[in-house]
């Protein structure tokens, strides 16, 4: 006779949770971390309880915004590299909505999140309940199948018994490299307090260890001979090299055949950028170096990227004729993108065999000579761009360049997510160490910043954690700082206030548009808001200061070094000071007619770029 164990659904899914390991450095750990969560009518009763249970053996983390804790679980599923991850569980309706967009993050950057919003009864009886969406057309529907484009696994629970087989194809899901991303397991509320009888075996520990898929023969041979033929190769490493710990081999490579390297936002830190063969940046925010090799490039092995438009400045960097694209990924969804040859395997498993089968062969010296040439020249270039000036209002790379050389790239990691400052980071900031750059710039996410410093301390609690985020972004979400002091988990923000949305400001610009909506002072308003972003800080717990130059900004950052408390330093920025090095066009559409003269060049710029996209896709 089975063995079975009387639970309610809640218990049964955090017992479930806590079974599940993982090895981490040599040493078995939970896979999951611990559970956020915001208690309503949808979930206080079921997984309240449930959680409750186990408070001392599996953590639950209270926030103070569904989204924010999402972002939270999100960043620390990347800052382990995917190999631990977190739940999230919220009531229905709202309080389920707001953790949408973050599944959308998750989805986008393909990273592992485990969200349980709770969902109507199951048995309809009360219905409608408080929160309850109803659809007039379809008895079926609720507010959480909105997560069903934003997740790669979806289910809804209406029966205890349902779980058995959901919980195991979740974990198939969160484990696995190549559809790893967010699943959602939409909670009845009715159903969260049922008891089963589940099967004792459900909940046994089971270790789940990285996967590792080999490449197909055929396709690693005509890897190699497209390789061993160039004669300008360049490697574009991306997110893919830092979840399959691959950095090493990557490394080995670029120095055993002389490749030089380029790295895409969540590639970034695949390379010690200080080695001879690290370019830095490609694409839209890409350094001069790596964007002249891409144009000249004859080959191109992206590995574990997906080849977003701003790694390829929409398709117009990458201009040689006749040019081959060889896709490392472990999705063949990705291999095969833009008429990439595609070689699908694991990132550390696909670049130790390609080495191999490479033996002997290396890219023209003058190739690699000229890319030494280039990085020097760059180099040069970004060092103008973070050296501090008297201007009366900094600019974003130089405010980089502060946070650089008070803290440095050795113990530090850099958080941030949307506006200019990625753009500048990307060009400027020097990673040393793997996951020493923390990025959300697949979704480019407004309001990640913080929440998502949140989540790295909470996986790296031994760095200096640096959030980096602009004035526009922090009113979105600043909630989670309160957190970070609740938690004892201390951030340094570096909040830049350039009175507005700076960034998209200068796009609008540059596509020939007025400046409109963006700037505070180009707004439709009454009154001027004069924000008090210390005050504001310092109300939710955190320390906070306002430097008044990039001098005082060191100082501040080399001072609060060792504050035990989250701690803001908040300084004015001009919103119009961009890098003018490097960069590349980014297809944004400009209106082919207008009433306005200025839209006639700024179109005809436009259509002089596209000219150079790449076809194939």
């Amino acid at each position: 006779m089975t063995k079975t164990i009387r639970l309610t659904a809640a218990q049964a899914v955090v017992r479930f949770m806590m079974a599940q390991k993982t090895v981490v450095e040599g040493q078995t750990v939970p896979i999951f971390a611990g559970c956020w969560a915001i208690f309503g009518h949808g979930n206080v009763a079921g997984m309240g309880e449930a959680l409750h249970g186990v408070k001392d053996a599996f953590p639950t983390f209270r926030a103070h915004n569904e989204q924010g804790m999402a972002h939270a679980a999100i960043a620390f599923a990347k800052a382990s590299f995917r190999r631990r991850f977190m739940a999230c569980t919220t009531s229905i309706g709202p309080g389920a909505l707001n953790m949408v967009t973050a599944a959308g993050v998750a989805h986008v950057n393909r990273l592992p999140v485990l969200f349980l919003p709770g969902d109507v009864f199951a048995n309809r009886l009360p219905d409608p309940v408080l929160q309850q969406i109803e659809n007039f057309g379809d008895g079926t529907v609720s507010a959480s199948d909105c997560f069903r484009p934003v997740s790669k696994y979806f289910d809804r629970i209406q029966r205890p018994e349902q779980l058995i087989p959901a919980l195991q194809r979740t974990m198939q899901v969160l484990t696995d490299p190549v559809d790893c991303g967010p699943v959602t397991l939409s909670l009845c509320q009715d159903v969260q307090a049922e008891a089963y009888d589940f099967p004792a075996a459900l909940f046994e520990e089971r270790v789940w260890n990285r996967r590792r898929p080999r490449p197909d023969e055929d396709e690693l041979a005509h890897a190699v001979s497209l390789i061993r033929a160039s004669k300008r190769p360049m490697i574009v490493a991306g997110g893919g090299v830092l979840y399959s710990e691959a950095t090493a081999d990557l490394l080995a490579f670029a120095e055993t055949h002389g490749v030089p390297v380029a790295v895409t936002q969540a590639g970034k830190s695949a390379i010690d950028e200080t080695h001879d063969l690290a370019l830095g940046s490609v694409g839209v925010t890409g350094t001069s170096a790596a964007n002249a090799l891409a144009a000249e490039a004859d080959l191109v092995l992206a590995v574990g990227t997906r080849l977003q438009d701003f790694t390829t400045g929409s398709w117009a960097l990458f201009r040689e004729e006749g040019l081959k694209v060889v896709g490392l990924n472990v999705a063949a969804y990705d291999a095969v993108k833009h008429g990439s040859v595609p070689l699908v395997a694991d990132a550390k498993v696909g670049l130790k065999l390609l080495s191999e089968d490479l033996a002997g062969w290396k890219a023209d010296s003058a190739h690699t000579s000229r890319a030494h040439a280039e990085r020097v020249s760059w180099f040069e270039a970004a060092g103008k761009a973070l050296a501090t000036s008297n201007a009366e209002l900094p600019s974003d790379a130089q405010v980089i360049g502060a946070v650089a050389r008070a803290r440095g790239t050795e113990n530090s990691i850099v958080v941030c997510a949307a506006g200019g400052l990625p753009g500048e980071l990307h060009k400027l900031w020097a990673p040393t160490q793997p996951g020493g750059y923390h990025l959300e710039y697949g979704f480019s996410c407004m309001g990640y910043e913080i929440a998502g410093g949140l989540g790295v301390k909470m996986a790296r609690p031994e760095k200096d954690v640096v959030v980096m985020v602009g004035d526009g972004s922090y009113m979105m979400l600043n909630s989670e700082l309160a957190t970070s002091v609740m938690l004892g988990q201390k951030l340094t923000v570096v909040l830049l206030d350039n009175r507005g949305y700076g960034c998209i400001n200068r796009l609008q610009m540059a596509c020939g548009g007025a400046n409109f909506n963006n700037l505070l002072e180009d707004c439709r308003q009454e009154v001027v808001p004069e924000i008090d972003f210390v005050a504001h800080a310092k109300a939710m717990g955190a320390l906070a200061e306002k430097v008044s130059s990039i001098a005082d900004l060191e100082a501040a950052l080399e001072r609060t070094r060792a504050n035990t408390r989250s701690t803001v330093i908040l300084i004015d920025t001009h919103p119009l000071i961009t890098t003018e090095a490097g960069g590349h066009w980014w297809d944004v559409a400009v209106p082919e007619v207008s009433d306005r003269a200025e839209i006639a060049p700024a179109r005809e710029r436009y259509e002089k770029n596209r000219a150079f996209q790449r076809a194939i896709n």
